[in-house]
């Protein structure tokens, strides 16, 4: 794992638009969500969307990682879960992703590539898995190619 800071104060748990905070899983996981898009890219890859949705379902992000070029002799699109909980849950965030999630990512990543005429490129599915303390400080796994 590593442990990763936000850069800004006001990603620390307030409301996007500074109201008092809402659902708290809710704002947890949106607050995850904006940490994982910052953490890929810090990785260098490049975020095309994030809750896309589509008739297929969901996915909380989409990115591009074009330094598999050189190995694959194709970019590969990433497919990304973000699973965010609170320290001391029996469960690791990761480990919330069952079988069911990870066929609907296969079938919205099929969705994605028909709908951009994206088959030559390479797919991969990453979960990134993210423990957010009351501070706001929070531990990020990265597991790419998860399944």
């Amino acid at each position: 794992m590593w442990p990763f800071r936000p850069r800004s104060a006001s990603s620390r748990g307030a409301a996007p638009d500074g109201g008092p905070p809402g659902d708290q899983a809710g704002q947890r996981g949106r607050h995850g969500e904006q940490l994982a898009r910052s953490f890929l890219r810090q990785l260098g890859l490049k975020v095309l969307a994030a809750n896309y949705r589509c008739p297929a379902g969901e996915v909380d992000l989409i990115a591009l990682d074009a330094s598999t070029h050189k190995t694959l002799d194709c970019d590969t699109l990433v497919f990304v879960e973000v699973k965010t909980r609170s320290p001391g849950q029996l469960t690791s965030p990761e480990s919330a992703v069952d079988d069911a999630k990870r066929n609907q990512m296969r079938k919205v990543a099929r969705y994605y590539q028909s709908a951009r005429s994206a088959h030559d490129l390479a797919v991969r599915f990453d979960v990134i898995a993210i423990v957010l303390d009351p501070a706001g400080q929070a531990e990020i796994k990265h597991i790419p190619g998860a399944f």
